[in-house]
């Protein structure tokens, strides 16, 4: 179980680390560069900061035309090479980006500016004010008012920058917040709330819980049996063989050890009585009773 968390911890993350990436040490410009994809849908952005820094950082994403303002499109796939510009405008601030391109690529720099009415309100909502380091991955990652107001309405702990761009790499949303509140549940802590979204731990995945009977699971066990893939329909088979309400970590074994209720009605044999739970793992592991 100890490589289970591990594994969530990594994957967590590594959505922080794709967060963040870009903004360590970042100062006020950074080099661009554009290409657009095969299907021209999408137009490929990959910004890096290697001036003044004690690192090389990058940030990449997809984006459609239209996030791109300013950008002429046109000249930007014909052929030669011309002046181009384009802004990337988020609630959190701006990034202003100027310099040549042609035939679906194009380079340059850009500047960053912060939005001094998204900076008051992190400093209303108690967030501290963010470094230049921070401020590039609030804008590239569009963290949201909306968000912070979210967290603030369920009375989480007062996020750091840091937190508000892994959720909004993770893609937690108010819809999301709102939806754990109303099937039971605000995870004590941001780090929760990330690694619940990391798993897809929903809303509906935990209200299938409640209906069979498995309402006001703690956090850390919601998370294990999601690792896990433990399911409702899981739990309901063990039921229909005299297993009533099987704690939560003993269903995680179970699944850990592939122990199903087929493979103990099987092994149990027709016409004889179910073995003690506490011996599952024994049949599972020799075949046969002790």
């Amino acid at each position: 179980m100890n490589r289970v968390f591990a594994l969530i911890g990594a994957l967590v993350l590594s959505f922080v680390t794709t967060a963040s990436a870009c903004a360590a040490d970042a100062p006020g410009t950074v080099h661009f560069t554009l290409r657009s994809d095969k299907s021209e849908e999408r137009i490929q952005a990959d910004f890096r900061n290697d001036e003044g820094s004690r690192h090389d950082n990058n940030w990449s994403s997809g984006f459609r035309p239209r996030d791109l303002v300013g950008l002429d499109l046109a000249g930007f796939r014909a052929g030669g090479t011309r002046p181009l510009r384009f802004s990337l405008i988020r609630e959190a601030g701006r990034i202003d980006c100027s310099g040549r391109g042609g035939g679906s690529y194009a380079e340059g720099r850009c500047g960053l500016t912060l939005d001094p009415s998204f900076v008051r309100l992190l400093d209303n909502r108690g967030i501290a004010r963010p470094r230049p380091d921070q401020a590039f991955g609030l804008v590239v990652l569009n963290v949201s008012r909306e968000l912070i107001d979210a967290l603030a309405a369920a009375h989480y702990p007062t996020p750091s920058a840091g937190d508000l761009m892994g959720l909004t790499a993770l893609g937690v949303d108010r819809s999301y917040i709102v939806g754990l509140a109303r099937v039971g549940y605000r995870p004590n802590k941001v780090g929760d709330l990330m690694q619940f979204k990391a798993l897809g731990v929903t809303p509906q995945w935990i209200a299938g819980f409640v209906r069979t009977g498995y309402a006001g699971l703690p956090a850390s066990e919601l998370v294990q049996l999601k690792a896990l893939e433990v399911t409702p329909e899981y739990i309901a088979g063990f039921d229909r063989l005299g297993y009533r309400r099987l704690p939560a970590h003993t269903l995680v074994e179970l699944k850990a050890m592939g122990i199903t209720p087929e493979f103990v009605r099987s092994a149990a044999g027709d016409g004889q009585p179910m073995p003690d739970v506490s011996k599952l793992i024994e049949l599972k592991i020799f075949g046969r009773r002790r």
